[in-house]
């Protein structure tokens, strides 16, 4: 679990693993509804399907990114303050 809040980190883990299964289940299904007519249509409705999936897990890896990076920067921000007032001591 990369977040470090309990609850959300384990709802936005949770909803990447279901983001991946509309994947696989998207490609699969589009790819063998066209299997029968042409391999090559297939292959590019695989792809095509499974597109919202694969959006799914690029915006819940951009929510899983900016919260570690808002973390690292509380953090910073943290270390900063201690530097400045041991500074002006």
């Amino acid at each position: 679990m990369r977040l470090g809040d309990r609850p959300l980190g384990f709802i936005i883990n949770f909803l990447l693993g279901v983001a991946w299964a509309f994947v696989l289940i998207g490609a699969i299904t589009s790819f063998f509804s066209f299997y029968s007519e042409n391999i090559y249509f297939a292959i590019i409705y695989a792809c095509i399907g499974a597109l919202p999936g694969m959006v799914a897990v690029l915006v819940l890896e951009y929510i899983i990114t900016s919260k570690e990076k808002y973390a690292e920067l509380q953090k910073q921000t943290k270390l900063l303050e201690e530097l400045v007032s041991l500074l002006n001591k």
